[in-house]
């Protein structure tokens, strides 16, 4: 069965636009007993099929897969094997990354034997309720589409199913095929024609023209407009036609996480990010706008700002979305339907902005670009502020160079300030902001286009929970260029710790003392930890530079461009000099009640803030 899976899985292609192309780019795994005689030896037997990779941890080997597949455009991607047990369960949390994300990553965890004459296996989960119920079926809450294949015959309707969910512009997500370690092994006479050449053609959804025309109507019954442009822009290559609509329409464009870079950054009609981490050009004009025209974005909380961003009380939504749970969001007028088609479709529909309106657009997009400059140039000491980071390597970096991040404070400050010129510059997981993405996607992202180059933005938290994709960037011959911020702790946790009246309790990476909490105003906390992550990185076989400030930054990358392996450089910066909010909020729960005079403090402001928001109906 496993030999007739990979041959199934080489003979995938999928076409969009007249382009064609092979689905599978290769299998990433880690073999143990569940699939190195199945997969495994099917790899072996035929390397000429798919190339194989080897990765170290299962998480980080799903988030490289999702890295590439996102950085395709959804068109390409690749399938991963494991283990039973814990080599599986390791790949949930790439799982639901994937899914949220809803990025196309196939999971081919190794299962217990479908016979059970040898149960209870090596690391099998016993239920005294069931039988049939191993850890693979924790799977099925975070993929598109799960199956177990129980008889060999069973992968044939299964690997239908699995494919029609990968590339569905709208359904894709993780898909989990559990393949139990026998049935692997097990010989069945497959019909050719299951593992023939098949093509899957991605269909360019055209609006119902109904719909299409109630979205007209609303447009041209704005005074104040504004696009919410999401990552369904990005993956629909619509920057183009996005363009040349507001050229025509004169109507602003924010822009989410997924979405950052759709527009240039210096484009007339651009605002730049919306939402609890936008600019305050966008979150101004998003506070008084009379109709919000989401293109491909799922209006998470980030950017509502908690139900909070749109204020005024006519306000209606206009959402183009290829998936009906995403276009019907807010009560919109829901247009399902691919948006570069969409857009092309609203062209020539005679409506263009007031002056007045695109005039105070342009002046807050002018002083937000101030206002950038001068986070990029703090010139703060004795250690510089993360913006100062962001800044020099903004603007070190080409228009084509990706930058690569997903999680802390680091996504938020990348989101308002980072100066995107072209629409894959920008790579930031923000769907599930998963902790130790930054190195694993920034290799799936280098794998997916070699000729860029990567830089991946990772914070000392992050770093310490998945950092072994370096040794596999080496294997891959895939460089890297790491940049390792390091302020000692959970700074962003730390933050919003301190927003809510805890002080930053336990968001230090601090030696314990007796009776020492690590708060931010404890007079002696504690030395810091003596821990040397720069060196960690060497002796996986990094080359590593120490930066010293933001001069000895941009020595560091320049330095980076000479080296032809990964290279991270290690910099120090001030945990306390954040980028502020500009007029939003993010909904954290705070105590209903507490001994603490600061958390108390915290619930009135949390209480006044949550009056604000609103149910978009």
């Amino acid at each position: 069965m496993a030999q007739a899976l990979l041959r199934f899985l080489a003979s995938q292609y999928v076409e969009r636009d007249g382009v064609e192309q092979r689905f599978f780019a290769g299998v990433w795994g880690i073999f143990g007993h569940g699939n190195v005689a199945g997969i495994g030896e099917a790899l072996f037997e035929s390397p000429d099929l798919l190339p194989y990779h080897m990765a170290r941890n299962e998480q980080s080997m799903v988030h490289s897969a999702v890295g590439f597949a996102r950085h395709k455009d959804r068109l390409q991607a690749f399938a991963c094997t494991s283990s039973i047990g814990p080599g599986a369960t390791n790949m949930l949390t790439g799982a639901a990354l994937a899914t949220v994300n809803r990025v196309p990553v196939l999971l081919l965890p190794g299962d217990v034997f479908a016979s059970r004459m040898s149960d209870p296996v090596l690391q099998q989960l016993e239920v005294p309720s069931r039988g049939d119920v191993s850890v693979n079926d924790a799977f099925q809450w975070v993929s598109r589409y799960w199956d177990r294949i129980a008889r060999p015959e069973q992968l044939i309707p299964a690997a239908l199913a699995a494919m029609r969910v990968l590339v569905s512009p709208a359904e894709t997500g993780a898909v989990t095929l559990a393949l139990p370690q026998d049935v692997q092994a097990e010989a069945y006479d497959y019909p050719d024609a299951f593992l023939a050449k098949r093509v899957w053609h991605v269909e360019r959804r055209p609006p119902d023209p109904a719909a299409l025309a109630r979205a007209i109507a609303a447009i041209r019954a704005a005074k104040k407009p504004v696009i919410v442009a999401g990552g369904g822009v990005i993956y629909a290559c619509a920057s183009d036609a996005l363009r040349r609509f507001v050229e025509e329409t004169g109507i602003p464009v924010a822009e989410t996480q997924a979405g950052k870079g759709s527009l240039p950054y210096d484009h007339p009609s651009a605002l730049g990010a919306i939402g609890a981490t936008g600019t305050s050009a966008a979150n101004r004009i998003a506070k008084d706008a009379d109709l919000l025209i989401g293109i491909g974005t799922r209006w998470s909380d980030f950017t509502t700002a908690s139900k909070t961003a749109f204020e005024n009380p006519d306000v209606r939504f206009v959402n183009v979305n290829v998936a009906e749970l995403d276009a019907y969001k807010n009560g919109a007028i829901a247009v399902t339907a691919d948006a570069r088609v969409t857009l092309e479709a609203l062209s020539g529909m005679g409506y263009r902005v007031d002056a007045a309106y695109r005039d105070a657009c342009a002046r807050l997009a002018k002083e937000w670009d101030a206002e950038v400059t001068r986070l990029y140039t703090l010139a703060h000491t004795p250690l510089p502020a993360q913006s100062e980071v962001i800044g020099a390597l903004n603007e070190f970096t080409g228009a084509t160079d990706v930058v690569v991040c997903a999680a802390g404070s680091m996504p938020g400050d990348l989101h308002k300030l980072w100066r995107t010129r072209e629409r894959k510059q920008y790579h930031v997981e923000y769907g599930f902001s998963c902790m130790g993405y930054e190195i694993a996607g920034a290799l799936g992202v280098k794998l997916s286009d070699p000729v860029r180059e990567v830089y991946s933005l990772v914070g000392d938290g992050s770093y310490l929970m998945l950092n072994e994709a370096i040794v596999t960037s080496l294997q891959e011959r895939a460089k890297l260029v790491v940049v390792l911020v390091d302020n000692h702790g959970f700074a962003s946790i730390g933050g919003l710790s301190r927003s809510l009246g805890t002080e930053g309790f336990g968001t230090q990476f601090r030696e314990s003392k007796p009776g020492a909490r690590c708060l931010d105003n404890e007079r002696d906390p504690g030395p810091y930890l003596p821990v040397d992550l720069a060196a960690n990185a060497e002796s996986l076989g990094a080359h590593v530079i120490r930066a010293r400030g933001i001069s000895g930054f941009r020595d560091a990358l320049a330095a980076a461009k000479k080296v032809d392996r990964t290279v991270v450089i290690y910099v120090e910066v001030d945990r306390y000099v954040a980028v502020p909010s500009y007029e939003s909020w993010w909904e954290v729960p705070v105590a209903g009640t507490s001994e603490e005079a600061g958390v108390r403090d915290a619930r009135k402001s949390y209480d006044k803030a949550k009056q604000k928001q609103r149910r978009y109906l």
